[in-house]
């Protein structure tokens, strides 16, 4: 037996040094538990709470991991938790059973039987319990008490290393999280502009800095809410610390509180680990919530809670966590409406926009498209290859004469779009691609959607005029607009996405809620 002890030992050794989940350990540990204890049935236990709940069991039915056993409910398994000695129940003990029916035999009750536990303590604090029962009574006479003992020691030394390693793991993986975050923040962020409403909206982004105030940044699509989010950030006390962005409109519905507060391992069907959300990853910095009209609502009833006290759990979790984070959110829909309506709780809307920051569109900001322009080709000259890209003087005219429905990304994809084409048509040995305005496309796809439509929609404003519900009014402007630049691009969705300056997701959406087949 002391051969098989030393061989126990030095695979619970070895697998220390190795990288493994935790359900994995576990495994291990019981099978070092079956290697020297005869038995039938082996569970080891964690205590969460008031709940003692199976990590690695052998010989239960399938159902016992998804099992919990409350501690005051179960005077067995209470009695060997709360002893530090090893505990064996007598044949004729009365305290029922927790395992009865859960252990398969041939009429599915335990009837006389071998039954033994002992508690698990990690620096004097109940871990949980490791429980041994054997079907023929008299199995655990030959157990040798001190084999029994270490036996325990080992394991409870295991679980207490095998926490360490896992929380140093997930420490690392957080501090590069936030590393990452830094990088990005940091290589993304460029905010160009000169124009009076550009410089307006510098100074409400300078004014709101200084403070931890929530921020609501509205716009439409494309006009840079995020490099305004960026901005605050930066101006701020918190710039050393990370701003960590979160899509909301990309998030499935039933992974927002993971992603949000994080979730510990076994929480739902593949939490294999436990993993920090993003308001943990924010801790002494910013969240920036984009798109956040597009949370459903039974994650804006717990985003609020978050947002008010710093509280939180992880999801699976009955630990409290408390986060120091400034929030950051944007959208470009009509919250207030939205509210209005029944889609964005009124108390969240509120506590969103202590601080309001409305940005223009590019078309607001005309002076601004040149150093717009320069920068975006800049990038592009040395994505070709360092050539010289330069706009000719009716390209440029072209540029400000346009309405830019799709505001400042529009504008960097008609140039991109633009530069390609130029450098494909230059001569071989050109160091130089001037870009016209055919290449530009304005006046064709999406000018001629924007074009098209707008002259339509003089139209119909020309027509009979009858008041009517605004909002009614306006979707069924907003559907024949869709359908009309769904015609123009032959029904290619993602062309019309990218026409209208909006995002595929968003797009799909509206059609969706529009009725647009």
């Amino acid at each position: 037996m002391t051969s098989a002890l030393y061989q126990v030992l030095a695979e619970i050794l070895g697998d220390l040094s190795k990288h493994m989940t935790s359900q994995a350990r576990y495994q291990r540990l019981m099978d070092a538990w079956l290697t020297l204890m005869p038995c039938d049935a082996c569970a080891m236990l964690q205590l969460e709470g008031h709940q003692l709940v199976p990590r690695s069991v052998n010989g239960f039915g399938s159902d016992m991991m998804g099992r919990q056993f409350a501690v005051d409910e179960h005077p067995r398994l209470a009695h060997i938790l709360h002893s530090r000695q090893y505990v064996r129940f007598d044949l004729d003990c009365t305290l029922p059973d927790p395992y009865d029916g859960l252990i398969p035999t041939e009429d599915g009750h335990l009837h006389v039987h071998d039954c033994m536990g002992a508690s698990l303590y990690i620096d004097e604090q109940p871990w949980g319990v490791i429980t041994l029962d054997a079907l023929t009574p008299g199995t655990f006479d030959q157990i040798d008490p001190p084999l029994l003992h270490t036996l325990i020691r080992i394991t409870e030394a295991a679980i207490k290393t095998a926490a360490l390693i896992e929380r140093l793991e997930q420490e690392a993986e957080h501090q590069t999280e936030v590393a990452r975050a830094i990088y990005e923040q940091k290589a993304k962020f460029s905010f160009i502009g000169q124009s009076p409403a550009f410089n307006r909206l510098m100074d409400e982004i300078e004014t709101v800095a200084q403070s931890d105030l929530t921020v609501l940044i509205t716009g439409e699509t494309g006009v840079g809410k995020e490099l305004v989010a960026h901005s605050i950030h930066q101006a701020s006390g918190r710039a050393d610390a990370p701003l960590v962005a979160v899509n909301c409109a990309a998030l499935p519905e039933a992974l927002v509180e993971s992603e949000l507060f994080g979730h510990v391992a076994g929480a739902f069907s593949g939490a294999t680990k436990n993993r920090a959300g993003k308001f943990e990853l924010a801790d002494g910095g910013s969240l920036f919530l984009d798109e956040v009209g597009e949370l459903p609502l039974v994650a804006q009833s717990k985003l609020l809670r978050a947002i008010q006290s710093g509280d939180l759990q992880r999801v699976g979790s009955d630990r409290e966590l408390h986060v120091d984070v400034r929030i950051i959110a944007a959208t470009n829909r009509n919250l207030s409406q939205e509210v209005a309506e029944g889609r964005f709780r009124a108390d969240l809307y509120h506590r969103l926009s202590i601080y309001p920051i409305a940005v223009p569109g590019l078309r607001d900001r005309l002076s601004d498209i040149g150093p717009l322009s320069g920068f975006f080709l800049s990038r592009m000259q040395r994505k070709l290859g360092h050539i010289n890209l330069a706009l000719s003087q009716s390209s440029e005219q072209a540029l400000v004469s346009y309405g830019w429905p799709g505001n400042v990304r529009e504008l960097e994809h008609v140039l991109s779009r633009a530069a390609l084409k130029a450098f494909a048509e230059r001569g071989k040995q050109d160091r130089l691609a001037v870009i016209e305005p055919h290449h530009l496309g304005l006046n064709e796809s999406s000018h001629s959607v924007s074009v098209g439509l707008t002259t339509a929609a003089k139209q119909d404003a020309c027509a009979e005029f009858q008041a009517g519900d605004l909002k009614s009014a306006m979707d069924e402007f907003q559907a024949n607009y869709i359908r009309k630049s769904l015609v123009a691009f032959q029904g290619n969705r993602s062309k019309t996405a990218a026409a209208l300056g909006l995002d595929r997701s968003n797009f799909h959406r509206l059609l969706k809620r529009l009725d647009i087949s």
